[in-house]
């Protein structure tokens, strides 16, 4: 027998990734593509396939360890080309109309016989890759992971364990689905995410991270489950879809009995409001009806928790952005040959930090009893799609300058009408910023991104007649909407946060001071 080593192949931008995930061990017979180990970056997680087939004989990596291209992962025995292609573990999980999925040789599902489809990425993404997802991700669009008011419908019943792959190897359609080349996630039934009335259980003080694959990660992501609180029922403690799917079904449980003892006797709606109306559409006349996206479903979700859940107050403010405006124009006009336009959004960014440090009580969150004030200034945006509201962010936004801010604002914004934004593009926001100026309006009250504590709507500037001490000017004012948390910002300090942020727009070399 010849000895092979196995390095980690292209995989695209993952540089000095860590290892989640050790999938395999000394002794075990390997086919090709089956998955080696679980990586992770910042932006998604990724399994390593084997290109060869053959007995593992030695690991060269262990958990925590950090690799990239053509770092030597395994030492295998081979037994020849194609050897042992298929082999691995059968376990899989059914659901629906025979959806299963395979782990050992990857995660798959398919919609007919249950064998699924293997995820053996290589350099393809996975399902939970920016690649292969629209955007979504661990940081929510819009706002973070919440649920909608309504009790969500119960969750499929967790699927019997499958019987043992017959001595004969794998079934054709099991050998087809592990020469797939990425594997595609359709939606499933699913429970609505986590009521946030449920009572949650703690999650174990001290406890390692879930041993979980990145499907089940994204699929827990997706219905707000935190995997440290899942017990698993896989091999070595592996959490699995099933797994998840209970545990919501409990929590959802949970919520909708403590939401019948907080009910009225009078059977109205909690809170003491009347019951929300029930209307036959289709009387009146025709209706055309449509599901709505899942972005949009998150954001919904995310915009109602925030606005029942935090004190909205919204003070407004007009900012004079007459030589702003000018200097802008001059400026893309100089910049058109680099092709970096620069908009008002650039300049409110770095307006905003200069606004932020003099006021760190509005850039920082609440957890608990305590406020938690952050040394760092990541500035989101909220971005129209097709598909509904996404809220990329800029991060260390104090470090950029406003044309390299410009530049980063329109590529996000480009990935995000086309789905192709990264989890990691959505978190850690600290402070956000909605514009309308491109569309209308003269002022709105924009709801806050939780955990954050204040966001800044903008409208379309207008030229209005000011008084200047001796007549009426013409002058562009710039319309400024600015919400914010009352459990930690009063009145008069966002009334001073606002007036101090139309002044540095009015006179842009403020914030260089």
């Amino acid at each position: 027998m010849s000895t092979i080593e196995v390095k980690v192949p292209d995989i695209g931008d993952f540089k000095d990734v860590e290892v989640i995930e050790v999938l395999v061990k000394p002794g075990d017979r390997i086919a090709v593509e089956q998955s080696l180990l679980t990586v992770e970056s910042d932006k998604a997680s990724m399994e390593i396939p084997s290109s060869v087939a053959g007995v593992l004989k030695e690991l060269k990596v262990t958990l925590g360890d950090h690799v990239s291209q053509g770092t030597l992962i395994a030492i295998l025995e081979g037994e020849g080309a194609g050897a042992g292609e298929g082999e691995g573990e059968g376990e899989g999980e059914g659901e629906g109309e025979g959806e299963g999925e395979g782990e050992g040789e990857g995660e798959g599902e398919g919609k007919t016989g249950g064998a699924g489809q293997a995820a053996v990425p290589g350099a393809a993404p996975k399902a939970d890759s920016p690649k292969a997802d629209s955007p979504t991700t661990d940081a929510p669009p819009a706002a973070g992971a919440a649920a909608p008011s309504p009790a969500p419908s119960p969750a499929p019943a967790p699927a019997p364990a499958p019987a043992p792959a017959p001595e004969g190897g794998p079934t054709a359609a099991a050998k087809a689905a592990a020469g797939a080349a990425q594997r595609v996630r359709e939606e499933a039934p699913v429970p609505s995410r986590v009521p946030p009335t449920a009572e949650l259980p703690p999650a174990p003080a001290g406890q390692p991270k879930p041993h979980a694959s990145p499907s089940v990660r994204k699929f827990a992501r997706e219905l707000g489950v935190d995997l440290a609180r899942v017990t698993g029922s896989g091999e070595k403690q592996r959490i699995t879809h099933d797994d998840v799917r209970a545990w919501v079904k409990d929590a959802v449980a949970r919520s909708e009995q403590a939401a019948r003892a907080a009910a009225p006797a009078d059977g109205g709606a909690p809170l003491g409001l009347i019951p929300w109306p029930k209307v036959d559409f289709e009387k009146f006349g025709p209706v055309k009806r449509e599901r709505l996206s899942r972005i949009r479903k998150l954001a919904a979700a995310n915009l109602h928790r925030n606005w029942v859940m935090i004190p909205h107050v919204t003070n407004h403010e007009e900012a004079d952005v007459t030589e702003l405006e000018a200097f802008r124009v001059r400026l893309n006009e100089e910049q058109g040959k680099a092709g970096v336009k620069v908009t008002m959004l650039a300049f409110l960014v770095k307006a905003c930090v200069a606004a932020l440090k003099r006021f760190p009580e509005f850039n920082a969150s609440l957890d608990g009893d305590e406020l938690v004030l952050r040394g760092y200034w990541n500035i989101g945006f909220a971005a129209d799609t097709p598909n509904g509201l996404v809220v990329p962010v800029i991060r260390n936004a104090d470090d950029k300058g406003v044309l390299q801010i410009a530049a980063e604002t329109s590529a996000l914004a480009a990935r995000a009408r086309e789905g192709k934004l990264s989890p990691a593009d959505m978190q850690g926001g600290t402070f956000s910023i909605s514009s309308l100026g491109g569309i209308g309006g003269t002022t709105f009250t924009p709801i806050i991104n939780a955990p954050e504590v204040a966001i800044l709507g903008v409208c379309r500037a207008a030229t209005k007649p000011i008084w200047d001490g001796a007549q009426f000017a013409p002058r562009l004012m710039l319309p400024l909407s600015l919400s914010y948390d009352h459990r930690v910002i009063d009145g008069a300090a966002a009334a001073r946060f606002n007036a101090y942020l139309a002044a540095l727009l009015a006179d842009f070399r403020r914030a260089m001071l």
